[in-house]
């Protein structure tokens, strides 16, 4: 089954936000419907990772269980420019290995 928009969800420190919320609404992820720009949904959440051997986190030590506020940015997407978003997610995000998931939607 084809699926024409995407679902993307991904964990950013807050200072990222505006960054990314640009870089993904000049390639046009966040427009929906055609007369709607700048759609996403940000919320707040508690994030815990514990970096292992060879980690380099961008914040935290190896073997300690760290744990920040950081926000969930939630937009769908058209299926055809999906790999241009995960490239710009990719680009902005700080993190060493940033969470994307990218799930079916059935926006019409």
């Amino acid at each position: 089954m084809e699926f024409e928009f995407f679902k993307i969800e991904t964990f950013i420190p807050e200072e990222y936000v505006e960054e990314l919320r640009e870089c993904l609404n000049s390639i046009g992820a966040l427009t929906i419907g055609g007369n709607y720009d700048n759609c996403m949904a940000v919320s707040r959440v508690t994030g815990y990772w514990r970096p292992l051997s060879g980690a380099d986190p961008f914040k935290g030590e190896a073997y300690k269980v760290s744990r920040e506020i950081e926000c969930k940015i939630e937009f769908s997407c058209k299926s055809e420019i999906l790999k241009e978003v995960l490239t710009v997610i990719k680009k902005v995000h700080p993190y060493e290995v940033p969470v994307i998931n990218v799930l079916p939607n059935f926006l019409k």
